[in-house]
């Protein structure tokens, strides 16, 4: 599928964006256990590949049994909206712990 200028935007490789993904998580100091990337002791987040995308679940709130939401990233623009939005979800959880 082309844009209007002509060109098509490069193909999603969701097990290469999943490496990338993790590395971010890993980078704010979030473990990785079973799967789940954890903080505090409290899981945040689980992504697994699904179809060719990246399907990340992700806590509303830190707890022990926490709420989760589902999103299905299907291209590399939703992976770093996905990410920038964690970024600012976690810091708003990290400042209210302190």
């Amino acid at each position: 599928m082309s844009d209007e200028f002509g060109f098509a935007p490069p193909p999603f490789k969701a097990d290469e964006a999943l490496a990338m993904l993790k590395r971010h998580l890993r980078d704010m100091r979030l473990l990785e256990r079973a799967g789940r990337f954890e903080w505090k002791g409290d899981p945040l987040v689980e992504l697994t590949l699904e179809d060719g995308a990246i399907r990340a679940r992700t806590v509303k709130r830190p707890a022990r049994s926490p709420e989760w939401t589902v999103k299905l990233l299907k291209s590399a623009a939703d992976v770093r909206h996905y990410t920038e939005e964690f970024k600012r979800q976690f810091a708003r959880w990290s400042d209210s712990d302190d």
